[in-house]
């Protein structure tokens, strides 16, 4: 198989051409993974030919049905699988690379933790890791319980906690190193509705301090209501990606706001004949979950 390799710098004539742009956070090119049987026979195409470019300070949403390969993405962007070709960047480094990973929080769909420790020594232990100073660890520690509304079950142990109780502390051990780019995968799984809330304004305040956030969920209304952008995955294959702005917006149809005492049957003659002021003529959006049912619903067709 072949390693990822970092992007090169264009050249021309000889000429190194050095053009303004964007501040991209994580990149890749071509980025494919075939995982293969005993006899090194091509088994199943995981992901096939992904290119992305996300910026930093945006939350990007990855999206897909179960087996679509975001999983498997995000294992190659962290280092814990090599592609079989394509190329990726993440905060300008090889996946994998430890100066990267100083700088990047993860929450897995599933976390593990040392079950006979409390909360607060989970979190202590992550801070170790990161090499963290004892008084700037403790300070960030009890911020962190206060923030994900673990502070009065600090000291319980692990195997006490909740699945949502466990799902916070997931969150608070991305968070400790005051990441540039924090990856999660359901971030709000096995939480109850306070709990989705509270992720959701977490999310929002990280976007405003810059963090850039890359985000995989199936609660779509979730996704919609924090993400700037989208991609949505299908089979290993990027379907779509954009603004949610141009995903949304529907091209065939309009609406019009009227104000003024206008009786509703006269809404169906011509707009001229209407004697109110039309206040906006917009387009119409559907609703994300909406837009993903009907671009994979269109991909199954066409696979049909």
């Amino acid at each position: 198989m072949n390693a990822a390799r970092p992007f090169a710098i264009a050249k021309a004539c000889g000429t190194v051409i050095i053009a303004a742009m964007p501040d991209y956070v994580i990149r890749t090119e071509g980025l494919t993974k075939i995982f293969t049987d005993f006899f090194n026979r091509p088994r199943v195409v995981a992901v096939n030919n992904l290119t992305l470019n996300i910026e930093r300070g945006e939350v990007f949403g990855l999206l897909g049905p179960n087996g679509s390969g975001k999983t498997t993405t995000i294992k190659m962007l962290l280092g814990f699988l090599r592609p079989t070709k394509g190329a990726a960047e993440l905060l300008g480094r090889r996946p994998g690379d430890t100066r990267a990973k100083k700088l990047l929080g993860f929450l897995p769909e599933e976390s593990y933790f040392y079950r006979f420790l409390t909360g607060r020594e989970i979190l202590h232990f992550y801070g170790r890791l990161f090499g963290m100073k004892r008084a700037e660890r403790k300070r960030k520690v009890d911020e962190l319980l206060e923030t994900v509304g673990l502070k009065d079950a600090a000291d319980r142990r692990i195997s006490e906690y909740s699945k949502g109780m466990q799902r916070r502390i997931g969150i608070a051990q991305a968070l400790i190193n005051d990441p540039e780019l924090i990856i999660m995968d359901e971030p709000t799984s096995g939480l109850d509705p306070m709990g989705r809330a509270d992720v959701k304004n977490m999310i929002l305040d990280l976007k405003a301090r810059g963090v850039t956030i890359m985000l995989c969920s199936h609660l779509l209304s979730e996704v919609e209501s924090v993400c700037t952008r989208v991609a949505v995955l299908h089979n290993g294959r990027l379907l779509r990606e954009g603004t949610l702005k141009d995903l949304l917006e529907r091209r065939d149809r309009v609406q019009v706001r009227i104000s003024g005492a206008v009786d509703k049957s006269r809404i169906a003659d011509a707009l001229r004949n209407i004697p109110a002021k039309v206040e906006s003529v917009e387009a119409v959006t559907d609703s994300l979950e909406d837009v993903f049912m009907r671009i994979i619903e269109e991909e199954r067709q066409r696979g049909q």
